[in-house]
């Protein structure tokens, strides 16, 4: 199984990124690049080399559905697993997100003492075969 190490997060209230970096660096022992928008991560994803996207769907300008349709045709990128956070957890709207190639869906608001864990258990999934 690959390593997993650097998680890109897409989350534009700056509230919820201090959280999720203390949830996934302190917490988590994780390498966080924040980014506050579609595009701002368009321009670092292929740079930092994540192993995992953690994807807000409501975001300015570019939304997440529409970030990770960008980000599939990046080359390095199209096969990088995605989770989307989002409130709207209603089954017909995660199982939209999920036909769109993400991998799971968070429900908002998170529990930060649990989110690195949650996310070591997909990547675990992901890569079980």
């Amino acid at each position: 199984m690959p390593n997993f190490e650097r998680i890109l997060c897409v989350e534009d209230d700056p509230d919820i990124q201090v959280v999720i970096q203390v949830a996934l660096e302190m917490v988590g022992g994780f390498g966080v690049k924040l980014c506050a928008s579609g595009q701002e991560a368009l321009d670092n994803v292929a740079g930092f080399q994540p192993d995992l996207i953690l994807l807000d769907v409501m975001l300015p300008g570019m939304d997440g559905p529409a970030t990770l349709g960008a980000m599939r045709r990046l080359p390095g990128v199209a096969s990088l697993p995605v989770v989307f956070m989002t409130a709207k957890v209603q089954p017909d709207e995660v199982a939209h997100l999920l036909s769109l190639g993400a991998v799971a869906v968070i429900a908002k608001p998170f529990d930060p003492m649990t989110l690195a864990r949650e996310l070591r258990a997909l990547w675990r999934q992901v890569h079980a075969g």
